[in-house]
């Protein structure tokens, strides 16, 4: 029941716990112990809402960053990447393979803002060897998500 309660509330987070019992069948005071209990030991960690923030008047840009760090002894990589973290402008970072290390996703008002936080926070901490950075020019799918569908005209075509 887990990895099924799991996979449903991933795709939709905001489903009416009545209907997730439905689907998972079982009561639905069950299927609010059981995720209360993946909230307490940490498998579900949030509930968050996706935005295309490009059909709003709001000017979001977003970036990735690979980041090259010299791992410290005794921590790896845990050490910097919390570090990194923990700066509130930093919306993930992943431990990666290839030639960098660290994966980092920001998203801020500006191009500008974004090559700040790179330059000023980031390139200067002492582990830290290089970065690239990368800017999103347009979102396709996020999360699993199409955020532009196409219109399909569903209409049945009668032709005389």
């Amino acid at each position: 029941m887990r990895e099924e309660l799991l996979s449903v509330i991933e795709r939709n987070s905001r489903i009416d716990l009545k209907e997730l019992a439905v689907i998972l069948g079982v009561d639905e005071q069950r299927v609010l112990d059981e995720l209360t209990a993946l909230e307490k030991e940490g498998v579900i960690c949030g509930y968050h809402t996706l935005i295309n923030w490009e059909k709003t008047p709001t000017e979001k840009v977003s970036a990735l960053i690979e980041v090259r760090v010299t791992p410290q002894r005794g921590q790896g990589f845990d050490h910097i990447a919390e570090r990194i973290y923990n700066y509130p402008e930093v919306r993930a970072v992943y431990l990666i393979s290839g030639g960098y290390d660290l994966l980092v996703t920001l998203e801020e008002k500006s191009l500008k803002e974004i090559s700040m936080f790179v330059t000023d926070k980031l390139s200067t901490l002492d582990s830290v060897l290089s970065t690239a950075t990368h800017f999103i020019l347009k979102k396709y799918k996020d999360h699993g998500t199409i955020l532009d569908k196409k219109h399909t005209d569903s209409r049945e075509i009668i032709t005389p």
